[in-house]
């Protein structure tokens, strides 16, 4: 027997369990009431000792993006800890530790289904105790939706995975277990929609593509980590995810609810713990309310991305200048920086300017923008004289990664005034065939309104008034601005 056919997670574990042990975790037909743990020792530990401190170094490990806001749903991976654990944990940890009821969604790997099926137990048990079934779930069994098939819930493990993370978590809750294959995603919605309050959590459980070479696997999910943040219900059938009706159910209730995704952390089995000829993708992607979440926010990039960035930005300027220098291309990252963004990349000489060029459009790979705006900021800034090999270590280096532009209608100029701001707007002004930009950066130098769109009027050679004009097109989008000199 092959290991790969078992699924990433028992590859490892399994050798180390005696085979007789399995047994204990299948389903007794004398207690139907409470589902055994049917994955414990295979998927993560038995013992619940280590099980417990597994999950707690998961959990108190510092990666992927922070939300700054309250986590609604999740989309999180269902393989074993060794491959996919500190992916959901990079979730979890940011969940409400006041959630009472989580709804979980996941595909059933084993037994085919038509529809949707919750299983006619009481509780779920695993080696950190037992979790109750939630009364919604009784509620949500007398829907047309529902065709419960009890042999699909007992050794299923993409709901089981999740919950010694919710117990370490949450310690007091109960769930609504949903096995969902064929069903329609947005009925299903729908029917869970009126049940999801401000004390619920409505996780999505899906893998992403399975089994391809490294590089192709990290391609393919970034289409679907795209689809998925942006709600591309068009883009996620190119999206290879073995949870994808759990996913497409979340996105439809994302929409009912007014959430937005947010790429929270993304890693293959080719960075945690398997080899990069096949690999399988797993991604943790937050829902938040729209109405607490700026545009901003919704696509930041983890403290590891903008290391890679600045240092791809750096060694794209060396590579220039120095003999055997190479560029750093990060081998490492999330999707996002595969997305086409906007950005600017800014050289600082002691404090004062010494390059900046930049894309304001979405119109190449976030990693190439920066690659080649860093060399364009160093030698093509007509401003400056080329960068000299002497001058290397005394520049600084910022990225600003940009949101896509939004018009911004105003009645004046006192109206335009009222709705920009400042340190949070970058602004894009165009009259004719004139065009000029400030990044959020600039308030800082210019913190009054006015005199910030006079000057942003005189860079591109308007009148210093042209900003009154409501025949002057105006465009605002925000920057996620990191330097050198934090990540030093």
């Amino acid at each position: 027997m092959k290991g790969k056919r078992l699924g990433f997670g028992a590859i490892i574990l399994v050798l180390f369990l005696p085979w007789p042990c399995l047994s204990s975790h299948v389903p007794k037909n004398n207690d139907r009431k409470v589902r055994p743990a049917a994955v414990a020792g295979l998927f993560y530990p038995a013992e619940p000792g280590v099980l417990q401190a597994t999950v707690q170094r998961l959990l108190d490990q510092d990666t992927g993006v922070r939300v700054q806001r309250k986590v609604r749903a999740l989309v999180a991976p269902h393989a074993g800890y060794i491959y996919s654990g500190a992916v959901a944990a990079a979730g979890y940890r940011q969940v409400d530790p006041s959630t009472k009821t989580v709804f979980l969604l996941g595909p059933s790997h084993r037994v085919p289904l038509k529809t949707v099926s919750l299983p006619d137990v009481a509780a779920y048990r695993t080696p950190l105790g037992e979790v109750s079934v939630a009364d919604v779930a009784s509620k949500l069994k007398d829907s047309l939706l529902v065709e419960p098939v009890p042999s699909a819930h007992e050794r299923e493990h993409s709901l089981e995975v999740h919950l010694p993370f919710l117990q370490v978590r949450l310690k007091d809750f109960n769930i609504v277990p949903i096995l969902t294959n064929g069903a329609d995603p947005k009925a299903l919605a729908v029917a869970i929609a009126p049940f999801v309050g401000e004390h619920t959590l409505v996780v999505a459980s899906t893998d992403l593509s399975h089994y391809y070479a490294y590089d192709t696997a990290r391609s393919l999910d970034a289409v679907c980590t795209g689809a998925i943040t942006r709600s591309n219900f068009s883009d996620m059938a190119l999206c290879q995810a073995c949870g994808k009706a759990a996913v497409l159910t979340l996105m439809h209730l994302a929409e009912l609810k007014g959430w937005d995704g947010v790429l929270i952390e993304y890693k293959n089995s080719g960075d945690t713990a398997g080899d990069k000829e096949r690999v399988v993708g797993y991604a943790s992607i937050a829902y938040l309310d729209r109405k607490e979440m700026s545009p901003a926010m919704k696509d930041a990039l983890s403290p590891r991305d903008k290391e890679a960035l600045l240092r791809l930005a750096r060694s794209a300027i060396e590579a220039k200048l120095v003999e055997g220098a190479t560029v750093e291309r990060p081998e490492l990252y999330s999707p996002t920086m595969l997305e086409e963004r906007g950005c600017f990349v800014t050289l600082h000489k002691n404090g004062r300017l010494r390059g900046c060029i930049g894309s304001i459009e979405p119109v190449s790979p976030l990693v190439e923008c920066v690659e080649e705006n860093a060399r364009s900021a160093a030698f093509r800034d007509p401003r400056f004289s080329v960068l000299e090999k002497d001058e290397l270590s005394e520049i600084d280096i910022e990225v600003s990664v940009l949101t896509v532009p939004t018009l911004l209608f105003f009645e004046d100029g006192e109206d335009l005034k009222r709705q920009l701001k400042p340190l949070v707007h970058g602004v894009i002004l165009s009259h004719g065939s004139k065009r000029s930009t400030f990044l959020p950066q600039v308030w800082k130098q210019l913190p009054d309104k006015e005199a910030f769109l006079q000057q942003l009027c005189l860079k591109g050679g308007m009148s210093s008034t042209a900003w009154q004009d409501v025949k002057t097109e105006v465009k605002v989008y925000e920057a996620e601005v990191f330097g050198e000199e934090h990540v030093k």
